[in-house]
Formats: structure tokens, sequence, C-alpha cells
């Protein structure tokens, strides 16, 4: 295992490329999608092995993650202004440059990390979009970036795409939030159904619970759909890779809904024959015009 060592905080350990891989292989939603040129392709390893490693140290981390998080946030002093040592951050340096990569993006992941070390329940879902906002745009934006295609309208589009997918990965991940202390579903939702964190943890999910998730997912799909245009904005491989993006959320979408609303043994995933089927219909120019 790899690892970056500072005088003034503790060593982060690093994942090694074929672990990246191996993680984006089994992700949802794999940033470094197969339908893209190799150059590309290893750009949104780059971005994924970043994005990986700071969700790494801000949910798995022993010690002191403020720490940690403040080393790596030295580190990305040297991949903006400096040779980084290790490999995972030299390859991302190297997109940095080949790119025009802005800061502002990672520095955001590193923040919404920062956030989880603190804040472990979220009182309304505009604070849950807020968190969404640091966790889950900032990715889709730097996807654009290396595309060559970050405009505005494209930008605000991504938001919308990668808002839903984050919050289809809350509502999968129910379960799993809870055995570390955080509820993402907001407060306000909970009350609206007569439900408590407590209710959450039950199995199999009493009928309020999958009533909850039930609105949940509706709300995450009809984001996901208000994103969607960005597919049509695009040519080529990139808008493959994109449409495969907001297909593998849709068929996630469906899983759950397949499975009852019930995700108090862990979130239902898609299968690969069914993010193809969900594919087809994103292709088709139709679902490309912004209602």
């Amino acid at each position: 295992m790899m690892a970056l060592v500072h005088t003034e905080a503790p060593p982060i350990a690093l994942l090694p490329p074929d672990a990246i891989m191996n993680r984006a292989a089994g992700e949802n939603f794999p940033v470094a999608s197969r339908l893209l040129a190799r150059r590309q392709r290893d750009h949104l390893l780059a971005i994924y092995g970043f994005a990986r490693l700071v969700d790494d140290i801000g949910d798995e981390a022993a010690g002191d993650r403020d720490r940690l998080l403040d080393a790596l946030e030295g580190e990305l002093d040297r991949v903006f202004g400096g040779e980084p040592q290790d490999p995972l951050m030299r390859a991302l340096a190297a997109t940095v440059r080949a790119c025009g990569l802005p800061r502002a993006p990672l520095e955001a992941l590193i923040a919404a990390n920062r956030q989880d070390q603190r804040v472990h329940a979220y009182n309304t879902f505009a604070e849950l979009e807020a968190y969404c906002a640091l966790s889950a745009n900032p990715v889709g934006r730097l996807v654009l970036h290396v595309f060559g295609a970050a405009t505005p309208r494209r930008v605000a589009l991504s938001d919308h795409i990668c808002t839903a997918l984050q919050l289809t990965e809350h509502w999968q991940d129910v379960a799993e939030d809870l055995e570390r202390g955080r509820v993402y579903v907001p407060a306000e939702d909970l009350r609206r159904f007569d439900c408590s964190a407590a209710d959450l943890a039950l199995r199999p999910a009493p009928e309020k619970v999958r009533r909850l998730v039930r609105y949940e997912v509706n709300r995450a799909r009809e984001i996901l759909d208000a994103g969607t245009p960005l597919v049509g904005t695009l040519r080529g491989r990139p808008r493959l890779a994109v449409a495969a993006f907001v297909a593998g959320g849709r068929a996630a979408l469906t899983a759950i809904e397949r499975a009852g609303y019930d995700v108090s043994g862990g979130g239902p995933r898609a299968s690969g024959p069914s993010r193809v089927i969900a594919l087809v219909p994103i292709l088709m120019p139709a679902r490309w015009i912004i209602r």
C-alpha cells in the first residue's frame, strides 16, 4: 500500500491503481466508463482515484480524519504547484495540466468529507441538496472539463444528474449509513411519513418506511430526468458515457422499486442487463428535450 508522508500530519494510505480499477468496476456509476477513449478514461480514473481516496478517509480511516484530510489538502497544493511523489497524485496532476481542471471541485470533495465528520443528519431536503453540491456535483463538473464541454448550461444539467445519483446511493445505503451513525433521510421527510431513524433499521421495513423510500426514489428520479437533456448536448463517446451514467441511476432506482422499496437489508443493485435496457430510451432524441 502506498502512502504520503508529511511532517505535520499522519500518513495517508492510498489505493494502488489496480484497487481503484476494481472499485470502479463495482460502483453503481463508475466514472471510468469503458465507452471512452483510453486517454479520457485515464483522466477520469485519476479523478475517480482522488474522489475514492477522499471518501475512504472520511468514512473508514482510523485516527484523526480531519488531520488526514488536512494532509490530503496539502498534497493537493503539490498537484497545482509542485510535484507529487505518489503515482496516484501524479496522475491527478497530469490530468489537471492536460484538461485545465479547476481546483475548486477537488477542494469541495474534501469539504464534503469534513462535513461528514460533524454532520450526521439533515433537517431538510435543501440541506441535503447542499451537501450533494459538495460531495457529488464536483465530480460531474470535472468530467465535463475532461470532455472539454464545461459550459454553464451543461454544468447546470450535470449538477442535476450528480445530485440524483448521490441521492440514489443514499437511498440504497440507508442501512449501511445507519451503521456509521448517519441518517441522510431528511428529518422533515421522516416526520412527513411518521417515521423515526429507529424505524429505518427495522427488518423487514414497515409499510410507512417503504412509503418514505418510495417518495425519495420518485424525487431522485425527477431530478435525474431534469438533467438528462445533457446527453443531447454532447457528441460521440462522451454522449454515450453520460447516457450510461444516467442509465445506471435509472436502473438503480428501478431496482429499489422492484424490491418493494425495502432497503433495510442493504440496497438492491441494478444488474448489467438492466442498465443496458435503461440506456436505450435515454439515447432517443425525444428524451433530450427540456420541458
